[in-house]
C-alpha cells in the first residue's frame, strides 16, 4: 500500500474527476452509457488502485486484444484481463470487479493510470472486441466473468482459500455494487467466507443506493446492511465513498483478521454531475431525450475538459 504523492487523495481526485469527464464523453459519442456509476464510483476504484491495492505493473498490450475464443483445453490463445492488473505473483494481490456493467468506469481508470493506451476505448462493445459494455474475464482489467450480478465473490473466495492454503502474502480484493446484496448468492458467499476464516479478502461496495429499477428502497432495500453484513461474520467499515482517506483506512488496520473485510463506501450517483439529478428517479444508464439535453451536456463536458485536462 502506497502513501507517496503518486497516491495522495489530491491526485485520486484528480482521476476520479478525469474518469468521469472520460465517461461523460463516451456516454455523449455513443449516445448512452452507465454514467452514474462513474459518479459514485470514482474515487472509490482510483483510491483501490493507487492506496489499497499492492499490485505489480501491467503486463498486457495498450491497445486491448481482439477476442481469442473461450477458454477451454483446445484452446491455448484464451486470456484474461487480469493481466492489466499487474503479475499474478505470490506477493501482489488479486482484483475481482464484479458489478460488470461499470466496465467503462474501470477502462476509463485503467486508461488514466496508464495501464491502457488513451485510444483503448476505440472499438468499445464492436465484434470481436474484448473492451466489451458489459465486462467478461478477457475484457482489460477483469479477471473472471461475474455472469449475473453477484457471482463473483464466490469466485473471489475460491481464490482467496487457495491463496491462503498456499501460503501467499497477496491478497484478494473484490468491488461490488449494493445492488448485489438484493442476490441470495452474495448471502451464500458471506456464510461461508464467514465459516472458512477467509481474512485475507476485502470487499469494497458503491453502496449509491440505486438499481436498475430505480432508488433501492424503492425496489428491495438492503438496509441496515453494514449490521446484517456483521451477523454474517465480516469486519465491517462504513465510510464516505467520495473520501480518499476513509476509504483506504480500513484496508491499513484489522481489527478482525481471520475475518473477510467489507467496506461500505456512501457514494453520490450524480457527484461531480449536478444535472444528472434532473432524471431522478431512474439514473441506471442514460440516453440523451434530445437536442437540447444532448447541447447541455456537451456544455458540461467542455467545463469537465477545462478542470481536468
Amino acid at each position: 500500500m502506497s502513501s507517496d504523492s503518486s497516491s495522495s487523495p489530491e491526485r485520486i481526485r484528480r482521476v476520479a474527476n478525469a474518469v468521469r469527464r472520460r465517461v461523460l464523453e463516451h456516454t455523449l459519442n455513443n449516445n448512452g452509457g452507465y454514467l452514474s456509476q462513474a459518479c459514485s464510483s470514482a474515487e472509490l476504484l482510483a483510491t483501490l488502485y493507487l492506496r489499497v491495492m499492492r499490485l505489480g505493473p501491467s503486463s498486457a498490450p495498450l491497445v486491448p486484444r481482439r477476442f481469442a475464443g473461450v477458454p477451454g483445453p483446445s484452446n491455448p490463445h484464451a486470456f484474461t484481463g487480469a493481466d492489466y492488473n499487474g503479475p499474478r505473483a505470490p506477493e501482489f494481490d488479486r482484483f475481482i470487479f464484479s458489478p460488470v456493467h461499470y466496465a467503462l468506469v474501470l477502462y476509463s481508470l485503467l486508461i488514466e493510470l496508464g495501464r491502457l493506451g488513451p485510444n483503448a476505448l476505440d472499438e468499445f462493445n464492436q465484434d470481436g472486441s474484448t473492451v466489451e459494455l458489459i465486462g467478461a474475464e478477457h475484457s482489460p482489467g477483469h479477471e473472471v466473468t461475474a455472469g449475473s450480478l453477484a457471482q463473483a465473490l464466490s469466485q473471489a473466495g475460491g481464490i482467496a482459500l487457495a491463496r491462503r492454503l498456499r501460503g501467499e502474502p497477496g491478497r484478494v480484493w473484490v468491488f461490488m455494487s449494493d445492488g448485489e446484496f438484493q442476490e441470495g448468492q452474495t448471502w451464500e458467499a458471506l456464510a461461508a467466507l464467514s465459516y472458512h476464516g477467509i481474512g485475507n479478502l476485502g470487499i469494497y461496495i458503491d453502496a449509491n443506493a440505486q438499481q436498475c429499477d430505480g432508488p433501492m428502497e424503492a425496489v428491495m432495500g438492503v438496509d441496515p446492511l453494514a449490521e446484517r453484513l456483521r451477523a454474517f461474520g465480516a469486519e465491517v467499515h462504513e465510510v464516505d465513498g467520495h473520501d480518499p482517506e476513509a476509504l483506504a483506512a480500513p484496508a491499513q488496520g484489522r481489527a478482525e483478521p481471520d475475518h473477510p473485510l467489507v467496506v461500505i463506501a456512501r457514494t453520490d450517483p450524480c457527484r461531480g454531475l449536478e444535472r444528472l439529478r434532473e432524471r431522478a428517479p431512474k439514473l441506471h444508464y442514460v440516453r440523451f431525450k434530445g437536442p437540447e439535453e444532448f447541447a447541455a451536456y456537451q456544455t458540461l463536458l467542455q467545463t469537465l475538459r477545462e478542470e481536468t485536462e
